[in-house]
């Protein structure tokens, strides 16, 4: 027959194994980070992204698109108009996103054309963004 102390003993290592198994899971997983770019799904969000502004549509009407894409570009939300783009060789992937160099010819809202060259970054995991980047 089991005595007290053998049963306390028992129960106390179960509770301390259950305990320890939901805190080592918990523990150590960290963010989840993104998947690998699909460069297809890629480049076409980005296409996709670069006529909407040329039409005149808000940023935010690409989340209503679908996939949905989260864009973020300083001229398109400031009132710049896409005049036209033309999408550059030489993207780069790294991890989880492509980089595209694209050349821009905007119109600011006095009506003056700027040529500009830059680069977004999309990324298509978890969700779909296309990011300007950011020049220092």
């Amino acid at each position: 027959m089991n005595s007290p102390i053998a049963w306390k003993t028992k129960t106390c290592a179960f509770v301390c194994l259950v305990l320890g198994s939901l805190f080592a899971a918990g523990c150590g997983s960290g963010p989840r980070r993104a998947g690998p770019v699909d460069v297809e799904l890629a480049r076409e969000s980005l296409r996709a992204a670069l006529e909407s502004w040329k039409k005149g549509e808000p940023p935010e009407a690409l989340r209503d698109h679908y996939p949905s894409i989260t864009i973020q570009d300083m001229d398109w939300k400031s009132g710049y108009a896409l005049v036209s783009y033309e999408i550059r060789d030489g993207e780069k992937e790294d991890a989880s996103n492509l980089h595209c160099p694209v050349r821009l010819v905007v119109r600011d809202p006095q009506g003056k054309e700027v040529k500009k060259p830059v680069t977004y970054v999309v990324g298509t995991d978890p969700v779909i963004t296309v990011f300007r980047e950011m020049s220092l």
